[in-house]
């Protein structure tokens, strides 16, 4: 009897790949918002290919080295699941009021109780076209966002749990920028997910109508 062919099964994506493309996401994801909402000026950027779209970064230097060695942070805390929300926060240069919370919250998706059988692997293609989708939204967002008519700074916070091993001369407690609930209004982003992470994101403004 001849022996039978399985069909070439498509194998889930590591913890290691998942981070990789997460990390990386947090990379394009803050150059948009930065670029979109006007806090450095559109001179600094530059467009490259990405997710099938156009998206824009930084030929800033500092701002490239900065958001460099963040993520690199973020991603030693996603390879080890102490990470659980990245916020962008954009505040007033001279008053040092927080006007808006980009916040992406950090899931690790559940895997099967012992026993299950896992799930069929989801393609990159389709994690790059929700990526995509969330950072067409970024883009679209100028539609409702208040005008931002002021010179602004940003700041990046990292909610982590207890357990995390935070380099102490890097990363300090801070304040969480919050934006009091009677002038913040809040709107719910699209999300995508790896086989191992799932992040929604949300941007919270201030609205002073």
């Amino acid at each position: 009897m001849a022996p039978t062919k399985q069909a070439p099964t498509r194998q889930a994506i590591t913890l290691k790949g998942s981070t990789a493309l997460v990390t990386e996401f947090f990379k394009f994801a803050a150059n948009t918002i930065l670029f979109q909402r006007g806090v450095y000026p559109a001179d600094d950027f530059h467009m490259v290919k990405k997710y099938g779209q156009t998206v824009l970064v930084t030929q800033d230097l500092a701002l490239e080295n900065y958001l460099e060695k963040i993520l690199k942070q973020v991603n030693q805390w996603l390879l080890t699941g102490s990470i659980t929300q990245l916020v962008l926060a954009i505040i007033s240069k001279d008053s040092r009021t927080p006007l808006e919370r980009w916040v992406f919250d950090i899931n690790l998706v559940e895997t099967p109780a012992e026993g299950g059988q896992p799930g069929p692997a989801k393609p990159e293609s389709e994690i790059q076209a929700e990526i995509r989708n969330i950072l067409k939204q970024i883009v679209s967002t100028v539609t409702f966002l208040p005008v931002i008519d002021e010179p602004t700074v940003f700041n990046i916070l990292a909610y982590t749990k207890e357990s995390a091993d935070v380099p102490a001369n890097e990363w300090i407690d801070t304040d969480p920028l919050a934006i009091e609930a009677s002038k913040s209004q809040q709107v719910k982003l699209r999300s995508f997910s790896t086989d191992v992470h799932r992040i929604e994101a949300m941007v919270a403004y201030r609205y002073e109508g």
